[in-house]
């Protein structure tokens, strides 16, 4: 046994200094649960401010832009800027958390989320177009430890209750998402008080919020659970007491690992595009920033409250029937979001709040599907990776959209959308054909 322990120390599994601490782990499934908890509450903690940091280029970047470059066709390109960000940040937080623990690589990403908002505050105070951009690529670090922070929720989790997990994670993001787009007016009042641009107070707010999440992380996300439960795993390998199909992925796990990376990225390329343009398209039929934060706030809602109840469905009907109810949302919200009236500000909510619903499903189903098909000394890295995809695509889609919109319409946009999201049938359609027998128990009854 101390063999195996140190082998597992030389090949950075845990500090050799701390083998007390994981062996007294490894040796008390209480504990484990016990420390299972924490880690929910101290990542919740940090959520709350994450959400509410995320929310600032949400709702404002692509006015931001609009304004200081003085056209609609490059609208979506903030979104896309620190959409891509998040993807250079999801690499390497994916690679950090693998190798030092989800602590470090959750925390840094906060942190330089923090100083890119700063940034975006000063482009707009000097009005330099070069350093916005610069901003919001290094931004969307924040945006992407908020969403791989649903990842640390589930690494001491039993699988019945992964879905769950992910979903107390991600409800908890609703506060500050929702707080966000909410003080719009508040912040730029703010702003103007200090002589900054009004649009550019939500950045003001996403600084601050960033940065207390990632010192929240780095202050008592300890010990840290991904090591934990790394080094857990490689005991149980080292002894020959492993399940097989956790430890050692078959070509079936590969089979979910694309099922669920393509269902997060239908889901997320969607909701980026229709909700890049949804700010300017308000604005374009007089509607003002308040009603904007109002429809934004509730779309954010609707992509994160009901994540509690999406979990247990998820662990409770199986991952593939949460998977088809995110594109049939999905259908339902660009239709709404094409058709409705203008100037319907009731209807304009309604197919926003479907947007963030279809998108909830498919994540937390997607998320779950990741999770299932991986093992531990590859998680996180595997994790890291999908996520550079996911907020690859919707770079691509925020990107698009503004073109698409100037171009054609916004109806167009939602009606693409909408059809886009039908894709997610057919390829769980496919997983599902191709399972072997014997992983069946993955998929609950449908």
């Amino acid at each position: 046994m101390k063999n195996s322990h140190k082998s597992l120390w030389n090949n950075n599994t845990f500090p050799e200094n701390q083998s007390d601490t994981w062996q007294t782990y490894s040796e008390s499934p209480d504990k484990q649960q016990r420390l299972q908890r924490r880690t929910l509450f101290i990542v919740v903690l940090a959520q709350i401010l994450g959400g509410a940091g995320l929310a600032a280029g949400i709702t404002i970047g692509a006015l931001l832009a609009q304004d200081m470059l003085g056209t609609d066709s490059f609208a979506g390109l903030p979104s896309a800027i620190f959409t891509l960000g998040s993807a250079a940040a999801a690499f390497l937080i994916g690679q950090l958390s693998q190798r030092f623990g989800r602590r470090l690589g959750l925390a840094t990403g906060f942190l330089a989320g923090g100083i890119g908002a700063a940034g975006v505050v000063l482009a707009a105070v000097i009005s330099n177009i070069p350093l916005l951009f610069v901003s919001l690529f290094i931004y969307g670090a924040g945006s992407a430890s908020n969403l791989q922070a649903r990842y640390a929720g589930t690494d001491l989790a039993k699988p019945s209750q992964r879905a769950k997990a992910i979903s107390i994670i991600l409800m908890s993001t609703t506060l500050g998402a929702v707080a966000g787009p909410n003080l719009v007016d508040v912040m730029g009042r703010f702003a103007l008080s200090i002589g900054v641009p009004p649009l550019a107070g939500t950045f003001i707010l996403a600084a601050a919020a960033f940065l207390l999440a990632g010192l929240v992380l780095l202050a008592f996300l300890r010990p840290d659970p991904f090591l934990i439960a790394k080094a857990i795993a490689g005991t149980q390998h080292a002894n020959q007491q492993t399940n097989v199909e956790e430890e050692q992925p078959q070509a079936n796990n590969y089979r979910k690992i694309a099922v669920g990376a393509t269902v997060m990225i239908l889901t997320h390329v969607v909701m980026v595009a229709i909700m890049t343009m949804t700010p300017v398209h308000m604005g374009h039929h007089g509607h003002g920033l308040s009603e904007v934060g109002i429809v934004i706030g509730i779309h954010i809602a609707a992509m994160y409250l009901p994540s509690l109840i999406t979990g247990i469905l998820v662990d409770k009907w199986g991952r593939t029937v949460m998977a088809y109810a995110s594109g049939v949302t999905l259908l339902l919200s660009g239709l709404m979001a094409a058709w409705v009236p203008v100037d319907s500000m009731v209807l304009l909510i309604i197919a926003l709040a479907l947007l963030g619903l279809g998108w909830n499903f498919g994540l937390i189903s997607g998320t779950a599907i990741i999770v299932d098909a991986t093992a531990a000394s590859t998680r996180a890295k595997t994790q890291g990776s999908i996520d550079v995809l996911i907020a690859l695509t919707g770079a691509s889609g925020g990107a698009l959209s503004g073109m698409v919109v100037a171009n054609y319409s916004y109806a167009a946009l939602s009606l693409s959308g909408g059809v886009l999201s039908l894709l997610l049938v057919p390829v769980v359609i496919w997983s599902r054909r191709n399972q072997s027998t014997g992983h069946r128990k993955e998929n609950l009854p449908m």
